[in-house]
């Protein structure tokens, strides 16, 4: 398993104070410029990937601050969620995502996951097992398995592998915006400091075009 690229410690640190991105947001700093844009899914938006893995601590804890505030995302904004698959678990877990995206199953399924790895001690580390888990959350046990080997899960997970390796990340989360920057958590100096971050960055693009 990889190494994550954050610690506990960087997650509760501060480089500045909320709100105050918009003047001084410092590449190098809260951002790194990626050295070959990646195009994104919607040209005409602005775009914000969070790259996850449900195992990962504080890709759960970000949960508390990405959640509302990509609900409240104004129209000219994609945000779009990528599993990383860095092979064993993580690509298993990618897959249950992007298995549960294909049946368009409800936002409160993921939550689910996540707090049955990090409050319920499950591992759901097989298919049987996660299968029998999402049953419980109303989802159709054989269609889940039908669909888990699917054709268009399966292309879904080669196109995030392809894009964890144009965004050059090496832990997760990791946020990229409009696939020209990118940062963590660390670098923002906290959880609610990462939308900040974000934010100023989507600005940053706006005033760009």
């Amino acid at each position: 398993m990889r190494k994550l690229l954050i610690s506990a410690l960087l997650v509760g640190a501060s480089l500045v104070a909320p709100g105050t991105f918009a003047q001084e947001l410092a590449e190098g700093r809260n951002y790194i410029t990626l050295s070959s844009p990646v195009p994104t899914v919607q040209p005409e938006k602005i775009e914000v990937v969070e790259l996850f893995w449900y195992g990962c601590p504080h890709c759960y804890q970000l949960e508390a601050a990405i959640n509302p505030w990509s609900a409240k995302l104004p129209e000219d904004v994609n945000f779009v969620r990528v599993p990383a698959m860095f092979g064993g678990i993580w690509n298993m877990h990618g897959q249950l995502f992007y298995t549960l995206e294909t049946l368009k199953a409800d936002e409160s399924v993921h939550n689910s996951i996540f707090n049955a790895l990090h409050n319920a001690g499950r591992k759901l580390s097989s298919v049987d097992e996660i299968a029998e888990f999402v049953a419980q959350q109303g989802i159709d046990k054989d269609l889940f398995k039908k669909t888990w080997n699917s054709f268009s899960v399966k292309s879904q997970m080669e196109k995030a592998k392809k894009l964890a390796l144009a965004y050059q990340i090496s832990g997760v989360p990791a946020i990229v915006v409009n696939g020209k920057y990118r940062f963590d958590i660390g670098m923002a100096g906290g959880l609610q400091e990462t939308v900040d971050v974000a934010d100023a960055l989507i600005e940053k693009e706006r005033q760009a075009q």
